[in-house]
This record gives structure tokens, C-alpha cells and sequence, in this order.
């Protein structure tokens, strides 16, 4: 085919979709329509140059897959439409993060002194009115409970804690933080939504006000 000369064609101004392009290939002359360029192109390791909001902002996938990206300063602005309900991090380095819950099939170990266990905020403290057998209220999985000024007594007495953070199936944990008596610590009931407390001393009989620690384990049956 011969080379030809055209000179003053009009300018277009819109893409209309009747519009084609004609070239030639092995001799024979053809059409690229405009779907093919603009509507539904399949581009095949095409080399991209500077990219930015305004023209891939409509580009979206539930699978792709990025290999060694460069990615510039990201910031919770213009990374916050990138979501994905099943991305795999490979040893991922992560500093400060918070969320809702956290699901892992092998072990949490922590190999800092911080150790793992429960932020500030997670607990709180009650005083027991009345006597060492009046009942409390705390709706912490964590926390420190005070008893009522009394003598102590080898003989058992036992309270009940009231806590809509307690499951039936969770473990209690106790220890007794501060007082001059030495106590015996048990917990002898669990319930949904509260636990027992059950205590002794080993024979002090100082009047005080010893305080309980108390953290709960959440656990399951099955």
C-alpha cells in the first residue's frame, strides 16, 4: 500500500461511537473501534508513567496484585477506599494498632517486657459496702475489688461479683493485692454474668481492708 498524504483534516472534539480508525495490518486495512480503544481495552503488560487520582480512581479489583510497588507518603486520605476482605501480609511489621478483634489459628506470644494482657481502660475498682459478704458490681473484664473493713477470719466467707463482661465458660483469675492478713483466694461459682468469690485467712484477724485483683479469661467449652 502506497504512502498518502494527508494534510488539513478537521480537529475533533468528541469520540462518537460510530467513529473508527483505519489502519493496515499484513496488507489488509482494518477498524479500531472506539469500544476497543476506550470503553473495554485489554492492555497486556502495558508500561504505566505517572499516575494519579484523577485517572484511576475508577480502576478497581478484588484481586489484584501489586509486585514490589513504590508507594510515596499514605495517609488515611488516599488510601482509605483501598479495603479487602481476605489480604494475606507476609511478616508484616506493624507498630501501634488498634481494632475491634484479632482471629489467629496459631499462638499470640508477646517477646517484649510489656508482656500480653490488658490496656488501661480495660478495668476498674469497686469498694463492698456493708459487710465481707455483700455482693459488688463491676462490668470490667478486669479489676480490683476493696472488702469491707472487718477482722479477718480462717473461717470461709464468700461474695458475689456481679460483671456483664463473664461468660460461663470463662476462667477467673485472683490474687490478693495488699493487705496485713494473707488470704486464701477461690472462685466458686461462674455464671453468666457473674462470679463467686469464696475467702480466708490463714489465721490473722486484723481489721483492714485487703484489696482483690481479679482478671477474666475468656474461654470456650468447645
Amino acid at each position: 500500500m502506497s504512502t498518502v498524504a494527508i494534510s488539513a483534516l478537521p480537529v475533533g472534539t468528541v469520540i462518537n461511537a460510530a467513529d473508527v480508525l483505519p489502519y493496515v495490518q499484513s496488507g489488509t486495512t482494518k477498524q479500531i473501534s472506539k469500544t476497543l480503544l476506550f470503553t473495554s481495552p485489554t492492555m497486556v503488560t502495558p508500561i504505566l508513567g505517572t499516575v494519579t487520582s484523577g485517572n484511576i480512581s475508577a480502576c478497581t479489583s478484588t484481586s489484584m496484585v501489586l509486585v514490589s510497588p513504590i508507594l510515596g507518603t499514605v495517609t488515611s486520605g488516599n488510601i482509605s477506599a483501598c479495603t479487602s476482605t481476605g489480604m494475606v501480609l507476609t511478616t508484616p511489621v506493624i507498630g501501634a494498632a488498634t481494632g475491634t478483634s484479632l482471629n489467629a489459628t496459631g499462638e499470640i506470644v508477646s517477646t517484649g517486657t510489656a508482656g500480653v494482657g490488658y490496656a488501661t481502660g480495660a478495668g476498674g475498682t469497686i469498694t463492698q459496702a456493708t459487710s465481707r459478704t455483700t455482693g459488688v458490681t463491676l462490668n470490667k473484664t478486669t479489676g480490683a475489688i476493696t472488702l469491707f473493713s472487718a477482722a479477718g477470719s480462717a473461717t470461709a466467707a464468700t461474695f458475689t461479683v456481679t460483671n456483664s463482661t463473664v461468660a460461663e465458660t470463662d476462667v477467673i483469675i485472683l490474687n490478693q493485692k495488699s493487705g496485713t492478713d494473707l488470704y486464701d483466694l477461690m472462685v466458686t461459682a461462674v455464671a453468666a454474668g457473674s462470679f463467686n468469690i469464696t475467702f480466708r485467712t490463714t489465721g490473722g484477724t486484723t481489721t483492714e481492708t485487703p484489696v482483690f485483683n481479679f482478671a477474666v479469661i475468656k474461654a470456650v467449652a468447645a
